[in-house]
């Protein structure tokens, strides 16, 4: 939630601080502004280019500042509630991602001393707090006030009276600084850093960083200096382009076969009959011993960890259940030993997940994680686990991260399944069809104008319900999850035995249904669900496998897609769901990349 990016050095800072926003634009939209030292703030509601705008206008000339673009939680969108904030002598000013949640305890002691509030927002309350304490030194009233917060924040605070300097601090919300030469960079996301430099150092939580014209110094929480080393980005800075594409969410579909390739590179040995994970070679006896597994996500992750939930079981024999990681704290834990917590995340900022995954350490689980971000806090919270290299992901509704975690879960199903009971040829017959998944997806990919003029066919709808059984069970779920966020359709999702409990009541002509049914050992039973539907007089489409019997039968249209290895047909499965979702909401007018409402990265609980 919300973009940072801050600037000092010796160009113009406006500019720099707006190219920034535009990359961080993704995490928020609801309002954006920006603070350079010298000349003053502005703020606009709407997107990056409203505040664009604004600046045409009012021009802002200095070579330092910090810039936001917000996603509402406290304050609706507006310019008094949009960032940056400052305190009553309009001295302080502070930009901040996350949610501190003692600001009415904090509000109502300033507001008994005379202070008066401009704005709805928990934000506003930390500069005036850092206000009431200044004295001539930014970074000891920062450190003051921070001590005296409860809550999540990624920020960046200056001060008038010293306009060289930028105080930086972290606590469960992602910051990072970029390293240029004679100059310097703040941001939510590295890959907002890609236009300026490579070389970044990671603020972790409950650090201060003070950053001037010639360098930069980070404290711990007690005030001691800390040593830390630059590390450098290799990310691909093409990844943050549409290059050609409509939109990024389509360009993210499309790069699934290299997702793909690039999920399992490095990760077989020569023969295909084995997997090698790096990540978790540290943890491999626990691993080996394991009894049972919890799997938490948010989201698309969720229902990604649900997948891997029925492969693990399948496949490498482990008991695993599946729990929201928004929950996972709320409700009683029977901790056995062997057991392990694993967090499934795209951003590794996700503050819910990340919450989960403190509760399960505290409980002595061995956490483990699937995440897309290096350096990300749950990447470093967990004690292993492994990267997707998925590369940076831009439209808010997560496509190729998805086609990702579950190819990782194939991965390691094998994995785990080689440590227990899984054969040498059943090893192999995986992995052999994940090398060749790449190509698989590129055909998929082909039927794509087939999929546009379906979605056009049934954008006209306003409401649709998705079923599937088994691992499609959680894709039903997923498509729905797709298709609400990018076309704002209304869309259900059931396991296909429990229509007849009661969803099947909302069915209608003007209630489609998207029947997920490859043929397996379970499509009969589909069928018969759809048949159930069909007697509603509900509109069909069926997503099935090349060959399936009677599937033209059975539905109004159908997508076809290829059979391959059952551990790896819910990757194939995928891809159609995000097309359609996709085209849909093309189709229908709507911003596909930045969606009503939403934001990328979720770091408030």
């Amino acid at each position: 939630m919300c973009g940072i990016f801050g600037y000092i050095g010796e160009r113009q800072a406006s500019e720099i601080l707006l190219g920034g926003l535009r990359q961080l634009e993704y995490r928020g939209y609801d309002s954006a502004g920006v603070y350079v030292a010298g000349s003053g703030s502005v703020r606009a509601v709407g997107k990056v280019a409203m505040l664009e705008q604004e600046l045409l206008a009012k021009p802002r000339v200095g070579t330092a500042g910090i810039a936001h673009t917000r996603w509402a939680t406290h304050g609706v969108p507006s310019v008094v509630n949009a960032h940056p904030h400052t305190d009553a002598t309009q001295k302080i000013w502070l930009v901040h991602n996350g949610i501190i949640e003692n600001w009415q305890e904090l509000k109502s002691e300033l507001g008994a001393s005379g202070v008066v509030f401009a704005s709805e927002t928990d934000t506003e309350v930390l500069a005036q707090l850092i206000g009431s304490l200044y004295q001539g030194d930014i970074a000891t009233a920062v450190r003051s006030a921070l001590a005296r917060v409860r809550g999540t924040y990624g920020l960046v605070v200056m001060s008038v009276d010293e306009p060289d300097v930028l105080v930086v601090a972290r606590m469960g919300s992602p910051i990072v600084l970029g390293v240029g030469t004679g100059e310097y960079f703040v941001s939510s996301d590295p890959s907002a850093l890609l236009a300026h430099t490579r070389s970044v150092v990671y603020v972790e939580d409950g650090e201060l960083a003070v950053v001037t014209r010639t360098g930069y110094t980070i404290l711990n929480q007690s005030g001691s200096t800390q040593t830390k080393a630059t590390e450098t980005l290799t990310m691909d800075a093409s990844v943050v382009q549409k290059n050609g594409y409509d939109h990024f969410m389509l360009k993210e579909i499309f790069e699934a076969p290299e997702v793909v390739r690039n999920t399992i590179r490095g990760r077989m040995t020569p023969d295909a009959d084995e997997v090698v994970l790096g990540g978790l070679e540290s943890v491999h006896e626990a691993l080996a011993a394991l009894k049972r597994l919890t799997i938490v996500g948010c989201g698309s992750a969720y229902y990604s960890g649900q997948v891997g939930a029925h492969l693990l079981e399948q496949y490498a024999g482990i008991p695993v259940s599946t729990e929201i990681g928004s929950e996972y704290r709320y409700k009683r834990h029977f901790v056995e030993p062997h057991t392990a917590l694993l967090a499934v995340t795209q951003s590794g900022e996700t503050a819910d997940t990340l919450a989960a995954v403190k509760q399960a350490k505290a409980d002595g689980l061995l956490t483990l994680g699937i995440v897309n971000n290096v350096g990300s806090s749950i990447a470093r919270e967990t004690a292993a686990g492994v990267y997707n290299h998925a590369g940076p992901e831009i439209a808010v509704a997560s496509t190729k991260a998805c086609v990702s975690q579950l190819t990782v879960f194939a991965l390691v199903s094998v994995f785990l399944g080689r440590m227990r009971e899984m054969s040498e040829d059943e090893a192999k017959e995986i992995l052999q069809g994940l090398e060749a998944l790449p190509a698989v997806l590129e055909t998929v990919l082909k039927t794509a104008p087939a999929i546009k003029t379906l979605a056009e066919k049934y954008g006209k709808y306003t409401d649709m319900m998705y079923i599937g059984r088994g691992l499609y069970a959680p894709l039903a779920y997923e498509g729905a999850l797709k298709l609400k966020e990018v076309s704002y359709i209304h869309a259900e999702a059931y396991a296909g035995g429990e229509l007849k409990h009661g969803s099947i009541a909302l069915l209608s002509p003007e209630f489609p249904v998207f029947a997920i049914a490859p043929e397996n050992e379970l499509y009969e039973k589909m069928v018969s669900n759809i048949a159930e539907v069909r007697a509603r007089q509900s509109p069909v489409i069926l997503l099935t496998t090349e060959g399936a019997s009677g599937a033209s039968e059975v539905a109004d249209d159908v997508l076809f897609i290829p059979k391959v290895h059952p551990a790896l047909q819910p990757i194939v499965t995928l891809l159609p769901l995000q097309l359609f979702a996709y085209y849909v909401g093309v189709a229908r007018g709507q911003d596909v990349d930045q969606p009503r409402n939403l934001a990328k990265s979720v770091t408030v609980e």
